[in-house]
């Protein structure tokens, strides 16, 4: 399983975001690595926003305050490829012109010899309990497993905090809890702090860390 190097906490220091003259979030918040923070609040409410502040891609439409930071490194100001924040959607978002593997290859540098990227490509698929799926067709796959082959994908490109935009909502009841406990349980293990934004009560408390409601700003 990669590790995130030098694991820092991630800091939202006195963001606000406003849409003309209303303020959607104004959040000031430190996030551990291990940890989760849940932002939650209904569709429009300003979560996924948020998301795309911290990201790097806001759109213009909005303004905003504030500093994003890792550890004691600023990013506010950064594009998004140097941000290096890995994203989880409501869709597991995989390439269908490619095998689980492809996929999991697309986020490991080109530089790297194939056996070396195979190798780990297949090593995160063994930790996230799909040893052997490396030539699946994703479209052969469960909404649990493309949620898994997501998240091996997003920890192979090394990122250095963990953005969770509903990742959970379109799984089914049966499989909704094991993947949440996957996600929260790894993103601990690799050292990675994880901001979740939901409208899911059972996310936050899945989730288990403090939880920030934007409808009782």
């Amino acid at each position: 399983m990669p590790q995130a190097e030098n694991p820092k906490p991630l800091r939202l220091d006195r963001v606000s975001i406003r849409l003309h003259d209303r303020e959607l979030v104004g959040i000031d918040a430190a996030i551990a690595p291990g940890d989760v923070l849940t932002v939650m609040g209904e569709s429009g409410s300003g979560k996924s926003t948020l998301l795309a502040f911290v990201a790097g891609f806001l759109e213009p439409v909005f303004t905003a305050s504030g500093r994003v930071l890792l550890g004691e490194d600023e990013i506010t100001s950064l594009p998004p490829h140097e941000r290096r924040t890995g994203l989880l959607f409501q869709d597991a978002m995989l390439f269908p012109h490619m095998s689980v593997g492809e996929n999991l290859l697309f986020a490991l540098p080109r530089g790297d010899a194939r056996s070396a990227r195979v190798a780990a490509a297949n090593s995160v698929l063994a930790d996230a309990g799909l040893g052997g799926f490396f030539d699946r067709d994703p479209a052969t796959l469960s909404g649990g497993q493309k949620a898994r082959v997501a998240l091996a994908r997003t920890l192979l490109s090394k990122p250095r905090a963990l953005l969770l935009d509903e990742p959970f909502s379109k799984l089914d009841a049966s499989r909704r809890q094991t993947i949440r406990r996957h996600v929260f349980d790894t993103a601990k293990a690799v050292g990675l702090p994880v901001l979740l934004v939901t409208h899911d009560r059972a996310d936050a408390e899945a989730a288990g860390g403090p939880v920030f409601d934007l409808d009782d700003q």
